[in-house]
């Protein structure tokens, strides 16, 4: 045996990560894993962007799903930090609960209206309000989401309401000088002055910030808001309808329990997503072993879904399968292999035979059910 005296670098060397993201090895430091991690937890901490003494405002308006914003909401929270200057401080209002902190998406303080949640329609007390912290505020710029679950509806009742004012929808590109819309069906752009508000589109900016904010949240509100008359006169609210996940399309389920190949007992499968309220759904390859109907597959040569929460079975996550579900925004996997594709898309994975696991789910889940009956 040829000895080698070469020496090796030692793989756990204490680093920090600077701003632009490139790794930077700390001399001197200890190798031993627990420094590294000390050195990595504190490498990670970014800076603080809220101004102290804010001279301007930029405002963002958006409706929260269940207690979170969505990532278009995020995304425009986002790009509202990024132009900001030093003495810009970015003001959120949240119509809605909100039950997270959004110091890493940009907010330096946040403004919750909790009675103004989405699933009920009531426009005019929604307008009324935002137009009172809009007095209350004087921002230099609003930013809204252009969405269908409300904001944009409400972003151009309050375009509507203040004509004096510029505005632009649907905006696709924009910085501190100017804004783009598609216009002539998508054939061309629309370029102009960065407007009053603006009306966002989904995936026009990166929420991966490189500072946080403080994110504090406003104890007296700007206002309260106030029944409108008009919404109760003019309107007639249905509130949001809930069916059962089986009767829903996939490309419109928000939970989605889908089995691969690694599920051999359908059946207790079916028993967890029944148990879950979840839509069903089926890789390539479970559905040509004939577990699942051809309507059931996600993936390039399938379906491509959008929901909140994908739940990965036994799926090893072909590259045609994650394309097929790379909008989901929330990925738990359950699988073997910890090393396979799927656990890398994953925001949370399981690693274990599958038919343990999802029996061990099946009795966590009832037990939970049956403890919240009895506390009701």
């Amino acid at each position: 045996m040829i000895e080698n005296n070469a020496k090796r670098i030692n793989p756990r060397r204490a680093y920090e990560i600077m701003a632009n993201g490139v790794k930077r090895i700390v001399l001197g430091a200890t190798s031993d894993f627990v420094a590294h991690e000390v050195a990595l937890q504190h490498s990670t901490s970014k800076p603080l962007r809220t101004p102290k003494q804010a001279t301007s405002r930029i405002l963002v308006v958006a409706h929260s799903d269940r207690g979170t914003l969505d990532d278009h909401a995020k995304q425009c929270l986002a790009a509202a930090a990024i132009l900001a200057d030093a003495n810009t401080a970015v003001i959120t209002l949240v119509l809605g609960e909100l039950h997270e902190d959004l110091a890493n998406a940009g907010a330096d303080e946040v403004l919750i209206i909790g009675e103004l949640d989405y699933a009920t329609f009531q426009p005019e007390s929604e307008l009324s309000c935002v137009k009172a912290v809009i007095e209350a505020l004087q921002p230099s710029h609003i930013f809204m989401p252009d969405n269908l679950i409300g904001d944009g509806d409400l972003g151009r009742r309050l375009i509507a309401s203040r004509p004096e004012k510029l505005a632009a929808t649907h905006v696709i590109e924009l910085n501190i000088g100017h804004i783009a819309s598609y216009q002539s069906g998508g054939t061309t752009l629309a370029l102009a002055n960065l407007p009053f508000i603006v009306l966002l589109a989904p995936e026009t900016a990166d929420t991966d910030l490189p500072f946080t904010s403080s994110a504090l949240t406003l104890n007296q509100p700007l206002t309260k808001p106030v029944k409108n008359k008009l919404d109760t006169a003019n309107y007639t609210s249905l509130d949001m309808q809930t069916i059962a996940a089986a009767k829903i399309a996939l490309e419109e389920a928000d939970f989605i329990v889908s089995a691969g190949n690694g599920v051999n007992n359908v059946r207790t499968f079916q028993t967890l997503a029944t148990a879950l309220d979840a839509a069903i759904g089926a890789s390539r390859v479970a559905v040509d072993d004939g577990k699942f109907a051809r309507d059931k597959q996600i993936g390039a040569t399938g379906k491509t879904v959008s929901a909140s929460t994908y739940f990965a079975i036994g799926i090893s996550g072909a590259v045609q399968h994650l394309q097929g579900i790379k909008d989901c925004r929330h990925v738990i996997a359950i699988n073997r292999d910890h090393s396979a594709a799927i656990v890398k898309r994953a925001n949370l994975s399981l690693i274990g035979d599958a038919e343990e696991i999802m029996q061990s789910l099946i009795t966590a889940i009832a037990e939970a059910k049956l403890a919240t009956q009895e506390a009701v």
